[in-house]
Parts: C-alpha cells; sequence; structure tokens
C-alpha cells in the first residue's frame, strides 16, 4: 500500500509545491482525486456490510 502512495509523489522529499508547474499540479491533484475516488469505493462497500450485519443482529 505504501509503494502505491510513494507512486503518487514526485519524489521521496516533502513536495516543493510552489516550484511545480500549473500541468503538474493539476496532474498530482487529478491522481490524488482517483485515489480518494477508490478508497470512498472501499469505505462505502465496508459500511454497507457493517449496516447489513448491525441489521442482523439487532434482531
Amino acid at each position: 500500500m505504501e509503494d502505491e502512495f510513494d507512486a503518487l509523489k514526485p519524489s521521496q522529499r516533502p513536495a516543493e509545491f510552489e516550484r511545480w508547474n500549473v500541468e503538474d499540479l493539476k496532474a498530482y491533484k487529478a491522481r490524488l482525486e482517483a485515489e480518494i475516488e477508490k478508497i470512498d469505493t472501499v469505505i462505502s462497500g465496508k459500511s454497507s456490510v457493517r449496516d447489513l450485519a448491525d441489521q442482523l443482529f439487532k434482531s
């Protein structure tokens, strides 16, 4: 998992966003937003399963 996140970073040192050009900033932002969408999908799926389990055991 850490390797995937590292792949999103342009380098191993802290990003100096002020030095990046606009195109690179937009591309980096798009990659981060895509990762956030993946995470949101996983969270949604896990929440659905938990809600179903809660309903099952409430009865």
